[in-house]
This record gives structure tokens, C-alpha cells and sequence, in this order.
């Protein structure tokens, strides 16, 4: 298209032979479905709340005084004191207020996002989608699995910033009889980031990923068998990270200093534990915002009931696992095109 181009990856889910990886979209799974694109709070907006309330403070209530005083008598500062005292706590006061305030409306908007599900054991997704005023959603839309449209993308565009790059990945169905789609689109900072995202989608209803550990960033700092929401955990797991990386040279006594200054500044766990408690509100809250047929469909199937891939599907993922053998390098629309034409499949 003008500016980009779009991959199709499924109908068909094959193998792409990339690494599975999960940037934060897949919220959570077991061992029946998966959800994605919901996310949980993070720690890192609490912080700024806490820490901006307690650095205004300072700057009002310590660093102001220390900087006027020199140019003040000492019975006037005295006088003022205070008054610094009192501003700085009216500071720290009004960033709360207004941390708070974004912290209930962020809050209010995720206990009503209904994340896309994919059960494995029914090879099916499900879709909510939003009405067209944004007030409310449908009906559930119950897709097949091998059905599922997948796209990645690549965009340019020019802004007065310079041209600009964009990488994303989408999921969507077109309804049948109709022309309307229902889809869902991410962003991702490259586009082998975008093929990861849906090889972890796929290696998941594939029972090739049964676990959150399998698919976590290298980057990220949640350890094997953290929850995968951020909490009280996720300061201490970067607290170890942080001296680790101390005795392997990576960083040095200023960077050291500087962590432990912004944590302390932040109040050290406890926009952790902020985040855990927020989790608890939203997972108590969930099952209650996901329409009844949802619920339902959700549930676990006894294994004689399993849905079994197609022959096609099985037939064409071997076709590529050995295209992919034998030229590692080709591109993965090759791969694929040259797979349904030998197994002589249209498209």
C-alpha cells in the first residue's frame, strides 16, 4: 500500500519459525484460553505520583529556603518558615489530588476493556466489540481458530518531526454475509517484535507455549514464576537485577546511587504494592464485565472433546518448518507462498 506494506500471516496460523514473545499484551493464560490486549497496571505511574508529590515538597518545604536564605535576614526567614512548610505540604497535596484523580479514571476505563480470548481446547477466539457510540459492546463474536485473519505492517509517514516508521500487528475476522470486521491492532517497536507477539499467539493454541515464562522479554524484570501483573515483586526483582549487574561491571557506583535516590524518593514498595492492590480490584471485577456467553465458553472441556487441527493445517506447517530448514534466510511470505503451492493449496 502507499507509505507501507501489510503481511498476511493466517488464514492457516503456520509456523513463521520466529521466537515467541510477549511485550506486555498477553495479560494472562492457563490452561485453557489466553487473554490479550487488556494489560494491568503498572508500577512505574504510581511512582511518578508518590515521587512527584514527595519532590514537590522538598522543593518547596528545603530547596527554596536553602536558596533564599542567603539573601534574607534572619528574623524575616524565620517568619517565612512557616509558610514553606505549608506551601510545600499544599505542593505535595495537590499532585496527589491530581495523581489520584488519573489513577481512578485509568482504572475505570480498564475494568470496562474486555480483552480478546483464544481457547485452545475449542480452537476458537472470541471477540467483544465496542458499540459504534462507545457505550457498551455487542455480542460476543465466536471466530474458528484456523479462520482468524493475522496481519503484521509497516508504515511511513511524514510529520514536521521527519518521516516516521510504525510497526504493528492485527487480529480480525470479517462476519460472514456482511462486510464488517471485527479487529484489533497493537503497535510494536520493530517488526520482528510484531512476528513474536504472533508466534506466541500461535505457539499457545498450538500447545507449543503452555507457560507466561516461556514467552517473557529477556528485558523485562519479571522472574519465572512471578504473576504476570507488576507489583511489589517487580521492585525487588530489579533491586537484585541492580546489584548483579553491579558485580558484572555494567554499571557503576553513580548509576547505583541514582536507583536507590529514585527509589527512596518513591517511597521504595509501595507504588508495588499500590499496583497489586489495583490488580485485586480489577481481577475481582473482571468476570464480572465479560457478558454471560463469554463466561460460559470460557470454561475448561473435557480432552475427548478437544477440537483437533485440520489435515490442511498439519500438511502446511510441515511444508514450511521445512522450507524454513532448508533457507533460514528466505522471507517468511516466500516461505508461505511456496508452501501452498506445493502442496498445491489456494489461498
Amino acid at each position: 500500500m502507499p507509505g507501507g506494506r501489510i503481511s498476511f500471516l493466517a488464514p492457516l496460523p503456520l509456523p513463521t519459525g520466529e521466537s515467541a514473545l510477549n511485550e506486555g499484551a498477553v495479560s494472562e493464560l492457563n490452561d485453557t484460553w489466553l487473554d490479550y490486549g487488556a494489560g494491568w497496571p503498572g508500577v512505574f505511574g504510581n511512582q511518578l505520583v508518590l515521587g512527584g508529590a514527595f519532590k514537590g515538597f522538598l522543593l518547596v518545604a528545603v530547596v527554596m529556603p536553602l536558596v533564599l536564605s542567603p539573601f534574607m535576614s534572619e528574623r524575616l526567614f524565620n517568619a517565612l518558615s512557616d509558610g514553606f512548610i505549608r506551601n510545600g505540604l499544599y505542593m505535595s497535596a495537590t499532585v496527589l489530588i491530581a495523581g489520584l484523580w488519573g489513577v481512578i479514571s485509568v482504572h475505570s476505563k480498564r475494568k470496562k476493556v474486555i480483552p480478546t480470548r483464544f481457547h485452545r481446547q475449542r480452537r476458537e477466539v472470541c471477540f467483544v466489540p465496542e458499540k459504534k457510540n462507545g457505550e457498551g459492546y455487542e455480542a460476543p463474536v465466536f471466530v474458528p481458530w484456523e479462520s482468524l485473519r493475522v496481519w503484521i505492517f509497516e508504515t511511513r509517514g511524514v510529520t514536521q518531526y521527519g518521516v516516521q516508521q510504525q510497526y504493528g500487528m492485527g487480529i480480525g475476522y470479517v462476519l460472514p454475509g456482511t462486510n464488517q470486521w471485527v479487529k484489533t491492532e497493537f503497535m510494536t517497536p520493530a517488526l520482528p517484535l510484531a512476528l513474536a507477539e504472533w508466534e506466541a499467539l500461535r505457539g499457545y493454541m498450538e500447545y507449543e507455549i503452555n507457560t507466561l515464562d516461556e514467552i517473557q522479554s529477556p528485558l523485562s524484570i519479571r522472574e519465572e514464576g512471578d504473576p504476570p501483573w507488576e507489583g511489589a515483586h517487580t521492585i525487588r526483582n530489579a533491586h537484585r537485577r541492580l546489584h548483579r549487574r553491579r558485580r558484572n561491571g555494567e554499571v557503576g557506583w553513580c548509576y547505583t546511587l541514582g536507583w536507590y535516590l529514585y527509589h527512596l524518593l518513591t517511597f521504595w514498595t509501595l507504588p508495588g504494592y499500590l499496583a497489586e492492590l489495583e490488580t485485586w480490584l480489577l481481577r475481582r471485577s473482571g468476570t464480572k464485565s465479560l457478558p454471560p456467553e463469554m463466561v460460559e465458553w470460557s470454561k475448561p472441556l473435557p480432552k475427548e472433546q478437544w477440537a483437533k487441527p485440520s489435515e490442511e493445517l498439519v500438511r502446511l506447517s510441515e511444508e514450511v518448518r521445512r522450507i524454513r530448514q532448508r533457507d533460514p534466510q528466505q522471507s517468511i511470505e516466500e516461505v508461505f507462498a511456496e508452501a501452498y503451492r506445493n502442496q498445491e493449496v489456494v489461498a
